[in-house]
């Protein structure tokens, strides 16, 4: 049996082609992340990322929302992830929820988000931990912590300000105001903007179009940029050096070489 057949609490899993879908399930609080759900995704991310069968990562949320961030009603009854007090609280994040963006920002595979409605709170923030955002009119985004009282518990201050800008992001984060549809994509929190029934059609294109890449490229191209936005030049171009050493003698790269000398696609296989 595959690993991704088992039951995963509040996400489902699908692969084909390359392609592992990661589909928020707790429909009943409208996808809100749950210490099941963190537990679910971040031990599946971390298996994609050693699975040589998988080249991209898509999350997406099932039925009519991508996720409403925290679960309200544990909020107001102080469970699960919201038990304790203030310091029990706090390593709670710490060993909880905060798992999420560390996950994900070690992976080497791409990870799409294909947002098919509201990511809202922890929700927005997990849309901009992702490499590359797609979505439709139903797609809406809102760094809403403050008008809950509250600050980003989960990365959101560092994720959401790399993606729109600092001026963008403070104003989303001080006014709770929800950017929805065409105007999320003038912002830049879509990468894509598609018509609502070719939203998983253009997720499918795009996942497919990275997938055909060669695999060590991509992986060492991605973990090069993330790097480069941090770093200075000189760091920058040490690492490039080594990795386009790395690359530079893998199969692919010949099967690439004579794929344009021939005029033919190549089939890379990630060695």
């Amino acid at each position: 049996m595959s690993y991704y057949s088992q039951m995963f609490t509040h996400v489902k899993t699908d692969r084909s082609d390359g392609i592992l879908w990661l589909t928020l399930a707790n429909q009943e609080q409208s996808n809100a992340i749950s210490t099941e759900m963190i537990d679910s995704l971040t031990n599946l991310l971390r298996h994609a990322d050693f699975d040589p069968d998988v080249k991209v990562i898509v999350i997406t949320g099932e039925g009519a929302t991508f996720c409403a961030g925290g679960d309200i009603k544990a909020m107001e009854n102080k469970t699960g992830m919201f038990a304790g007090q203030s310091n029990e609280l706090r390593m709670r994040y710490m060993h909880g929820i905060q798992q999420i963006p560390k996950a994900i920002e070690d992976l080497s595979k791409p990870i799409i988000a294909m947002v098919n409605g509201a990511a809202i709170g922890a929700g927005c923030d997990l849309a901009m931990m992702c490499d590359i955002r797609i979505g439709c009119s139903k797609a809406k985004f809102g760094e809403t912590f403050v008008k809950l009282g509250l600050v980003p518990g989960d990365g959101g201050t560092f994720f959401l300000q790399r993606v729109v800008g600092y001026s963008k992001a403070m104003q989303m984060s001080l006014t709770g105001d929800i950017i929805a549809g065409e105007e999320a994509y003038k912002w830049g929190l879509l990468n894509y903007y598609v018509a609502e029934d070719q939203l998983l059609n253009e997720t499918k294109k795009l996942a497919e179009k990275i997938s055909h890449n060669a695999p060590v490229a991509v992986q060492m191209t991605k973990k090069a940029m993330k790097i480069a936005y941090l770093s200075d030049l000189n760091t920058v171009l040490d690492l490039s050096a080594a990795y386009q050493g790395i690359t530079q003698r893998t199969e692919d790269h010949f099967k690439a070489l004579e794929g344009m000398k021939n005029k033919t696609t190549p089939e890379f296989t990630g060695k």
